[in-house]
């Protein structure tokens, strides 16, 4: 049954609208944690528009599960997750113009930046994550460049406009996961699942942790972020 990493980057990007102090992330993290997040997700994007370095450093400090850090490898970001010390830092492709992480990296492209950046992270004792598309190519250069975890990207799954499209997504992220725990990677996936299509994805063989965000949070503008937490861990954890 797949653990349940909540992302938190949409509390504070209803905080930095006012550029105020509230609501803060970290408390809201705090409450994710109370109702069964097995871990915490943030972005900390170049642009600083949600997430903040101070809350990267209260993320680290408060927590008790475990706080992943989701970043680009742009010098700056990377001095600072070498300073905090996440316990897990997830790399993703990261543009300014975009509304959310559009897609997975192109480890091939960026195969010798990528290979510095996380060179200089392992040497800080982080475990190692990338965002990749369910795609062989990638994950074949993800074990080349020695990183053991990967999360893969559902978008294409989410946003399929058929029934036919969705299931031929499915099946792609579901291929591609047992060809990377063949190769002995731990395999996460996200980006737009929901309260409607996560179970698929909950039930494929060997899926270790499903990260989810937006979907949460916006359910719990009705119901509370306790219970929107409670709600999409049972709905992970359902079996048929």
């Amino acid at each position: 049954m797949p653990l349940l990493g909540v992302n938190i980057d949409h509390v504070a990007t209803l905080r930095q609208a006012r550029r105020g102090i509230y609501p803060d992330p970290v408390q809201a993290a705090l409450v994710c944690e109370k109702a069964g997040a097995d871990s915490i997700v943030a972005h900390l994007r170049e642009d600083r528009r949600h997430i903040q370095d101070k809350d990267v450093v209260r993320l680290r400090q408060e927590l008790s599960i475990r706080f992943n850090l989701e970043m680009s490898i742009a010098p700056g970001v990377v001095d600072l997750a070498c300073r905090v010390k996440p316990l897990q830092a997830t790399l993703v492709p990261e543009r300014r113009q975009e509304l959310t992480t559009e897609g997975g990296l192109d480890v091939a492209a960026g195969f010798r930046r990528l290979k510095a950046a996380c060179a200089r992270l392992k040497d800080k004792g982080i475990e190692l994550s990338l965002f990749i598309a369910p795609d062989k190519v990638q994950i074949d250069k993800t074990v080349e460049l020695g990183v053991g975890v990967i999360e893969l990207h559902t978008g294409c799954y989410a946003l399929a406009g058929t029934a036919a499209a969705r299931t031929r997504e499915l099946r792609k992220i579901a291929a591609m996961t047992a060809y990377a725990r063949s190769l002995g990677l731990v395999v996460n996936a996200g980006h737009g699942l929901d309260y409607h299509n996560t179970l698929p994805v909950a039930r494929i063989p060997g899926m270790h942790e499903l990260n989810i965000g937006h979907s949460i949070m916006a359910q719990a503008v009705f119901t509370g972020l306790e219970r929107a937490v409670k709600e999409m861990r049972a709905l992970a954890r359902e079996q048929a």
